[in-house]
């Protein structure tokens, strides 16, 4: 091999290798959502959103998600949940954080993304999961009607219990529509990886 070509080999080699120690070294929480339909597993992006994937694990991390429902269920659509409790009453939260669905990450089907008002920069604890691709969602631009909604992970595990819990049957609930008629319990939401220390 001549000179030259040996060095762009070992140049492209070390880039790579750079390349893989940084893929490796990137943390990806996941945390288990158990339900009263089994468990549900979401791999979260926090090099994507990171401000959102901090706010939910400390909901997470808090327990602020045991015995919460999922209050609004619509086949073809999303399932939604993490803010009311069995009775419907709505759980007090944090301050909302900014939007970042402007990360490039889509709503596709079995992603986790924010739920939130219809105001943009309004979510803090609910979440919802696609239960269909939903680009319609997707950020478009910094209007209020084309910021999207954040997605911020993905189910790696547990999509059955998703779909079933997308299956189950819905009614009015005084104002609220789409209510599931047994409730869905989140029964308990845990991180199943914590990030270890560095020692120093």
């Amino acid at each position: 091999m001549k000179p030259i070509l040996v060095s762009i080999f070992l140049i492209t080699a070390g880039i790579t290798s750079v390349f893989a120690q940084e893929q490796a070294a990137l943390y990806h929480p996941q945390v288990a959502i158990m339900t009263s339909k089994g468990e549900i597993v979401v791999e979260l992006k926090p090099e994507k959103a990171p401000k959102t994937v901090e706010n939910f694990l400390e909901y997470v991390n808090s327990g602020f998600y045991e015995n919460t429902i999922f209050h609004r269920v619509i086949k073809g659509f999303m399932i939604q949940g993490g803010g009311l409790t069995p009775d419907m009453n709505k759980k007090a939260t944090r301050p909302p954080i900014q939007n970042e669905a402007d990360n490039r990450l889509s709503n596709r089907k079995y992603t986790i993304a924010m739920a939130r008002t219809g105001e943009p920069h309004s979510a803090s604890a609910q979440f919802f999961i696609n239960t269909v691709n939903n680009d319609g969602l997707d950020f478009k631009n910094k209007s209020v009607a084309g910021w999207g909604y954040c997605v911020f992970g993905r189910v790696i595990k547990g999509m059955a219990v998703v779909d079933a819990i997308e299956g189950v049957q819905t009614a009015n609930n005084g104002m609220m529509q789409n209510v599931p008629v047994v409730p869905i319990i989140i029964t308990n939401a845990k991180l199943l990886n914590p990030q270890k220390e560095e020692k120093k």
